[in-house]
């Protein structure tokens, strides 16, 4: 059963940077479509940040391109997302994720609307952007 556990979550100012981190056990992120999401008080999951870990292709949500940076360790079975220049409107539950089904492909992997119940989910980390 895999496990996925988030880490470096915290509380900065505007402006700040943080880096997540999420290590994984009984997965594989070879060939695996994996990234992040994110949850504020009383709004839906958006999903920020995705990456094909066989071709490195990423996706991000508009609201954060520039600022964030979706990466991979192979050998350490991490996946990484480096926030900078965050703002407060970044605030809130991010949790890692990665599909249950490997070799997807870049297309599917960054289709939207793919079912929770497709990831491994991880318990999230939070972050906290004070103005």
């Amino acid at each position: 059963q895999a496990q996925l556990v988030e880490s470096g979550g915290g509380s900065v100012q505007a402006g700040g940077s943080l880096r997540l981190a999420c290590a994984t056990s009984g997965y594989t992120i070879g060939g695996s479509c994996m990234g992040w999401f994110r949850q504020a008080p009383g709004k839906e999951r958006e999903r920020v940040a995705l990456v094909y870990t066989t071709s490195g292709s990423t996706d991000y949500v508009d609201s954060v391109k520039g600022r964030f940076t979706i990466s991979q360790d192979n050998a350490k079975n991490t996946l990484y997302l480096q926030m900078n220049n965050l703002k407060p409107e970044d605030t809130g539950m991010y949790y890692c994720a990665a599909r249950r089904v490997r070799w997807l492909g870049t297309s599917v992997c960054f289709r939207a609307g793919s079912p929770s119940e497709s990831y491994y989910w991880g318990q999230g980390t939070q972050v906290t952007v004070s103005s």
